[in-house]
C-alpha cells in the first residue's frame, strides 16, 4: 500500500488530538470542510472509518484508536526537532506563559532585576489564564498555580516553586473607617471581595471556608464585589473597596509596601502551588535555563516572616481532603 499523503495523516492526527474538526482545522490554518475532505480520502484510502462523527462531535472508532498512537508519537517527535532547532537558533529568547494576575502583581516588578542580570535575553510573557499550549504558540516555559502534586500530561514536567495560601488582605484605609478587628466576626461586617477567577477549577478554599474555620458561621457570602481577575481584585482592596481573600504570593508587594494589611492572621494553605512547566523531550534553550535559575533564586527571598507575621496557618477540611 503507497503511503498516505503526509497533508492528511497531518489533519487526522490533529483532529483526534482535538476530537473537534473546528479546533483541528484553525490549528492547520485551514477550513472545517477541507479539513474533513482530507480526512475523507484517508479513510477511503486505507478502507477503514477513523471517526464516529455526531450531531456535534466526533470519537475515533477502533481502528482510529489503533492509528492514532503512533501518528501523535511522529509527529510530536517532527514538532520537537523543529522546536529543538529554533530554540537553538534563539537561545537567547524565552517565551513564558503566565497568568494575568501572577505577570501584573509579582513578576512584572522582578523582571527588571532578570533583565539587568541576564542583558541578551530578550523576555516574551504570554499573560492568558489558559494552559500553555507547546505544541503551537512557541511557548518555551509555563509559569502555573496547580494541585500539589499536579496532575499534567506525561509530556510535560513541573517543577515547584511556591506553595499557596490564602490570606484576608485590606486597605489600612479600610480599618482607620470601621475600627481595629479584633475577632473574624467583626471581619465578616466588612463588605467582602471575592477573586472568582480560579472558582472554575474548584480546588481553592473561599470565604466559606475561611470562616468555617474561623468559627464564624451565618455569613452572607452572597454580598460584596466580585471579580473575574486576580489583579483587579487586588487593586480593590487596595483603594479600600472591602476586605479580599487573596492567595499571600499576588498580595506579596502591596503587603510589604502596606497598602495591604491582614486585618486577622489567619491563613489557610490550598492544597497547591506555583509549578515552572515544560515539555520533557524538547531541550530547553539557554534562556530557559537562565530564567528558571533566576526565579527559583526570586522565590527563595521572599520573606514570609514580615508578610504573615505570627499568622496561624490552619488546614480547612477541603484543603485537607485535596491532599488525601
Amino acid at each position: 500500500m503507497a503511503m498516505p499523503p503526509l497533508s492528511a495523516l497531518r489533519a487526522f492526527e490533529a483532529a483526534a488530538r482535538h476530537l473537534s474538526l473546528t479546533l483541528a482545522a484553525g490549528e492547520l490554518n485551514v477550513t472545517p470542510g477541507a479539513l474533513s475532505h482530507q480526512i475523507r480520502g484517508l479513510e477511503d484510502m486505507l478502507g477503514v472509518k477513523l471517526f464516529e462523527r455526531r450531531v456535534r462531535s466526533i470519537a475515533l472508532t477502533a481502528a482510529g484508536q489503533q492509528l492514532y498512537p503512533g501518528l501523535q508519537a511522529g509527529f510530536g517527535h517532527i514538532r520537537d526537532a523543529v522546536a529543538n532547532l529554533q530554540a537553538r537558533n534563539n537561545s537567547q529568547v524565552l517565551v513564558l506563559s503566565t497568568s494575568p494576575g501572577l505577570t501584573a502583581k509579582w513578576l512584572v516588578p522582578r523582571l527588571y532585576r532578570f533583565a539587568a542580570a541576564y542583558p541578551d535575553i530578550d523576555v516574551r510573557i504570554s499573560a492568558t489564564a489558559t494552559n500553555a499550549n507547546f505544541v503551537n504558540d512557541g511557548v518555551d516555559m509555563a509559569l502555573r498555580n496547580m494541585a500539589d502534586p499536579p496532575q499534567i500530561d506525561a509530556t510535560l514536567e513541573a517543577e515547584k516553586l511556591i506553595d499557596v495560601f490564602y490570606v484576608p488582605v485590606c486597605s489600612p484605609r479600610l480599618l482607620e473607617k470601621s475600627g481595629p478587628i479584633r475577632n473574624p466576626a467583626e471581619l465578616a461586617q466588612l463588605r467582602l471581595i471575592h477573586d472568582d477567577s480560579l472558582i472554575a477549577r474548584k480546588a481553592r478554599p473561599d470565604w466559606s471556608e475561611w470562616f468555617n474555620v474561623a468559627g464564624v458561621g451565618d455569613v452572607d457570602l452572597q454580598r460584596g464585589l466580585r471579580f473575574n481577575s486576580a489583579d483587579h481584585a487586588l487593586d480593590a482592596a487596595c483603594e479600600g473597596a472591602g476586605v479580599l481573600l487573596s492567595y499571600d504570593l499576588l498580595a506579596y508587594d502591596d503587603l510589604r509596601s502596606g497598602q495591604l494589611v491582614m486585618p486577622f492572621p489567619l491563613a489557610l494553605p490550598s492544597g497547591r502551588a506555583f509549578f515552572l512547566v515544560r515539555p520533557k523531550a524538547r531541550k530547553p534553550p539557554a534562556a530557559a535555563e537562565a530564567f528558571r535559575t533566576w526565579i527559583h533564586a526570586e522565590a527563595q527571598a521572599l520573606d514570609w516572616g514580615t508578610i504573615r507575621g505570627d499568622a496561624p496557618v490552619k488546614d480547612s477540611r477541603a484543603a485537607v481532603r485535596r491532599r488525601k
